[in-house]
């Protein structure tokens, strides 16, 4: 389990990015990965999956 903080999430369009605190990476997070709702600069864990563009983060909660 990863965590990181919500760089910028569009609730209209239904994505937006995590940035980890891990490796510093920013991950891209698709509403169909989200177990809570979530908005900017919210503290999440989240796994990484693999997706079409690279790694996913998914099963993202608020910590």
């Amino acid at each position: 389990m990863n965590t990181g903080t919500v760089k910028f999430f569009n609730k209209t369009k239904g994505f937006g990015f995590i940035k980890s605190n891990e490796d510093g990476k920013e991950y891209f997070v698709h509403v169909s990965g989200l177990v809570d709702q979530i908005d900017e600069n919210d503290e999440v864990t989240f796994d990484l999956q693999e997706g079409r563009k690279g790694l996913n983060a998914v099963n993202v909660k608020r910590s």
